[in-house]
């Protein structure tokens, strides 16, 4: 019975033998050398049983070590292997684009042959008195690369830089850590975070290495030019070996710490071309699609509507700015509200942004919103695109009449009227009655009118110099009439207690007209975002800001929620009691 199974297993080992596909490889330890170097090559036949190898003339090669052979064979899960290998050294004897010819072995009666391989051979290269000298060893067999996926895009054009570290299966690597980070002058860029650092093969000068990546960034230049990026440097701790062995004849290494540094990329962005360039052109650079929506188009006066004018597609997404909407003045324009959903990788930003702005009509009646247009450069097309949206129309069914304009000093033709007192006859005598005169020198109303001047003098000296200081103080007359503004919108809100859209326009244009005296803005820069800014600037406290604020987004909001007058009441305090504090800081 053991005799069986014994004879079962050797019939599945040749059977298993003869299906393998018979193979000779040849193998070069690098395809890349100088002339002063030396390489390794491996042919290896995957059967047993072959006979008479006959090496390749090694032409234009010193054979300066071998052959040495070695024999593997394993069984692994139910499946064998086998390899039988013959080693030369060889060292090239003159440069240039060398081919090493076909090895052969006789297997079976049929004659099998590897592949030749080229090697390329350089200048002489410096090589230290030590070629196991730790040092040399690493920086033959471990690369800190830069990858640049452009090296000529357009300006706005997003590219990818990937950092790859190259070690070759000679020596291990036992800690890595980057000392200083590459710089990115010229461009905007991103970071692209990297989760994992899964081993992977590749080659690097034609060379068979083990590599990993490291960082990557997507970069979108900002200008044309010579843009270089910097390189990224790092220490690494390595073990090397020392060509020596142990007593078990186990490898013997040795552990360094060296720095190495990727090579300087320079990449040289080109101009968007002139031709064809839209007018409206922003700087939007990628593949795009355009998009204005509008949300309830018939209402009532004071009731609101969103207008959404969005971008998405793929390119510098977070680069340019969204056309502008523009609105008829019965329609009142808020500040747009940005959102973004935007995700960066390798392959570029894609995503979306939009506005969102809140319409709210003042009066009855049909209101015309005028088109938009966007326009794009796509690279890959190498020409501008302009997407325009259709016009929107708002229709406003109930509401104030809108008063039509009254032309003044309008002279208005009449009709002459007789009557019978229209022409009289001219007197042609007179007759004179003599008149009662007091004398006025030396009265009263004399000495009076005579002193009068004396006194009026300084005082009209003194008015006239304070009305001239006055004059000349523009910021002043400008901030004195804008107060006088607030104080008298605030008391017009506080006569509308209890009719909500009167009181809160009221209140939001008196706080309007007091920031602009305050801070010098115009109405159309009062939005939160701006007034929190300016009067962080003007170190105005933060709870003050906060109240401010507060105050803004009830007006914005109370219009179209229910609001009772005690309320109101409390929204007017916070007024007063906010230009109180604001006051007393500025």
């Amino acid at each position: 019975m053991k005799g069986k199974i014994v004879f079962i297993f050797l019939l599945l080992t040749c059977i298993f033998t003869n299906a393998q596909d018979v193979s000779l490889v040849a193998k070069v330890s690098k395809n890349k050398l100088g002339l002063n170097q030396r390489l390794r090559i491996e042919f290896s036949i995957n059967k047993q049983g072959g006979d008479n190898f006959t090496a390749p003339k090694f032409t234009n090669f010193k054979i300066v070590g071998g052959p040495s052979q070695s024999v593997s064979q394993s069984w692994i899960n139910g499946k064998a292997s086998f390899s039988q290998s013959y080693t030369y050294i060889l060292e090239p004897k003159i440069k240039g684009e060398l081919t090493i010819k076909p090895a052969s072995i006789l297997i079976g009666g049929k004659t099998i042959m590897s592949e030749p391989i080229k090697v390329i051979v350089l200048d002489a290269v410096a090589v230290p008195k030590d070629p196991n000298n730790p040092n040399y060893v690493a920086q033959q067999n471990i690369h800190l690369v830069a990858e640049i996926s452009k090296s000529a895009p357009y300006v706005g054009e997003g590219i990818y830089v990937e950092y790859r570290l190259y070690v070759s299966e000679n020596i291990s690597v036992y800690d890595t850590g980057v000392t200083e980070a590459p710089k990115y002058n010229g461009f905007w860029n991103q970071e692209i975070k990297v989760n994992s650092y899964p081993v992977k093969m590749g080659k690097y000068n034609g060379e068979d290495y083990r590599y990993i990546v490291l960082q990557k960034a997507l970069l979108i230049p900002t200008k044309t030019g010579k843009l270089t990026i910097d390189p990224m440097k790092m220490d690494i701790v390595i073990g090397v070996p020392t060509g020596r062995a142990d007593f078990f004849g186990n490898v013997i290494t040795r552990n360094i710490r060296r720095e190495f540094a990727s090579t300087k990329k320079v990449i040289r962005p080109k101009s968007l071309p002139l031709n064809g360039k839209p007018a409206n052109f922003s700087g939007a650079v990628g593949d795009f699609n355009f998009d204005v929506a509008l949300k309830n188009d018939i209402l009532k006066a004071n009731e609101s509507a969103q207008l959404k004018v969005a971008v998405s597609g793929k390119g510098n997404l977070k680069l340019f700015e969204l056309p502008e909407v523009t609105t008829p003045v019965e329609l009142e324009k808020y500040q747009p509200e940005r959102k973004e959903s935007v995700n960066i990788n390798a392959g570029g930003i894609s995503g979306s942004i939009s506005d969102v702005y809140t319409i709210v009509p003042q009066y009855k009646g049909k209101y015309k919103i005028p088109n938009l247009s966007f326009s794009y450069f796509n690279p890959k097309e190498k020409k501008y695109h302009t997407i325009t949206s259709n016009d929107f129309y708002v229709d406003v069914l109930q509401g104030k009449e809108l008063q039509p304009a009254i032309v003044e000093n309008e002279v208005q033709k009449q009709n002459v009227i007789a009557t019978g007192k229209n022409f009289r006859y001219i007197a042609t005598k007179t007759s004179f009655n003599k008149i009662a005169t007091t004398d006025f020198f030396k009265s009263n109303s004399y000495y009076l009118l005579l002193l009068l001047p004396l006194f009026a003098i300084p005082i009209v000296i003194f008015i006239s110099k304070n009305n001239e200081k006055r004059n000349k103080d523009f910021a002043g007359n400008k901030q004195r009439k804008a107060e006088r503004l607030a104080k008298k919108y605030l008391q017009e809100a506080s006569k509308h207690l209890g009719k909500k859209e009167a009181f809160y326009e009221a209140l939001e244009r008196a706080l309007h007209n007091y920031l602009k005296a305050k801070l010098g803005v115009e109405t159309a820069e009062i939005s939160k975002e701006n007034i929190t800014e300016i009067l962080m600037d003007k170190q105005v406290e933060a709870t003050t800001i906060n109240q401010l604020i507060d105050v803004l987004k009830s007006s914005d909001f109370a219009r179209y929620t229910p609001f009772t007058a005690t309320q109101m009441k409390e929204e007017l305090e916070k007024a007063k009691q906010v230009i109180i504090k604001l006051d007393k800081q500025f």
